[in-house]
């Protein structure tokens, strides 16, 4: 009797067991896939509040204050081109409500309320109050009564220093990225940046045998001024193994036609095209240039003074657009 209950029930106790396993397993499944989400839930909120924990911060700036900045910037006054084009580039260009008298980039801050350049108008900067001001060392220097005033006002006063190296643009894109909450994209920049000039010396180190010496003008005759060593331009010339004509002066210095006559440069670049028209045939046209190699060659450019002087991320497109004037045969 039993063995004929066990034919007849037991493959059907065999299914329904396997079916409960399969039940219990599948309930298992899915409690450790509502805890992976969960789990991936936790982790996104975490990194979204660390995220909104940036703020407040405390930096150091280039004048070596403290500057506790409370809240993530709503609004920012910049008062140097370089510095409107770092924020512009971090992505709060939509936040900057005044710049500098000097600020042509990026296109939209030409249309941006102007709040002065070396001299700030203050009354402007106070009626639009924003949260940040972006000043350099020469305003900590000479204004300290105004920018005590923007303090007493509430705003946050940023002193980003004057910056004659590439390291010092780096630094100066950190400082603002900290002070606008933006640091990832602060660090995208530089890692770009360094990674694009190292890519230009490595090339420049494997193929250029011979040096060509090369003279900056970035100011046209009668008062011609270059630039010598602890500029931007000189460590440009450096990365691509090009000589600074003018390798035995320091900083922006000014020299005679004769003078630059006897440096024989193989190759001019001026930087002042932007005010002076055809500032190429100026130079080949003038009176006792004529056997310099560079004028004999016709190897004189102009270039985008901004991308060459201004201590900004465009400064890597100065680089790569000296690398293709001076060594066009090997940066095509």
């Amino acid at each position: 009797m039993i063995k004929e209950m066990f034919k007849k029930w037991g493959l059907f106790s065999i299914v329904f067991l396997l079916s409960m396993a399969v039940i219990v397993g599948c309930g298992t499944q899915g409690e450790d896939t509502q805890e992976q989400k969960d789990t991936t839930s936790n982790e996104q909120v975490e990194v979204e509040q660390k995220d909104e924990q940036q703020f407040p911060i405390t930096i150091t700036d280039d004048a070596n204050r403290e500057v506790t900045i409370d809240e993530e910037p709503e609004s920012i006054v910049s008062i140097q081109a370089s510095n409107t084009e770092i924020a512009f580039a971090l992505g709060v260009g939509d936040k900057v409500v005044g710049v500098s008298d000097y600020c042509n980039y990026p296109v939209e801050a030409q249309s941006i309320e102007k709040v002065g350049g070396q001299d700030i108008n203050t009354e402007m900067v106070l009626t639009l109050l924003p949260d940040v001001a972006l000043v350099t060392d020469y305003h900590y220097n000479t204004h300290p009564d105004v920018l005590k005033q923007f303090e007493e006002a509430g705003i946050k006063v940023v002193v980003v220093g004057s910056a004659t190296s590439f390291e010092d643009v780096y630094g100066n894109i950190e400082l603002i990225g900290s002070a606008t909450g933006t640091q990832a994209e602060a660090g995208e920049i530089i890692t770009d940046m360094k990674e694009r000039l190292q890519v230009i010396k490595d090339k420049a180190s494997e193929s250029i045998t011979e040096k060509k010496k090369v003279w900056v003008e970035v100011s046209p005759a009668p008062d011609i001024y270059t630039t010598g060593t602890n500029t931007f331009m000189h460590e440009m010339l450096e990365s691509i193994q090009a000589i600074n004509a003018a390798q035995d002066h320091e900083g922006w210095v000014k020299l005679t036609e004769e003078e630059i006559v006897q440096l024989n440069p193989e190759v001019i670049i001026t930087t002042y095209g932007y005010y002076v028209e055809n500032p190429a045939e100026q130079v080949l046209t003038r009176e006792g240039w004529a056997e310099v190699p560079a004028v004999k060659n016709k190897n004189v450019f102009d270039v985008d003074n901004d991308t060459v002087t201004r201590p900004g991320p465009r400064l890597i497109e100065g680089v790569e657009t000296l690398a293709k004037l001076i060594y066009p045969e090997t940066f095509k």
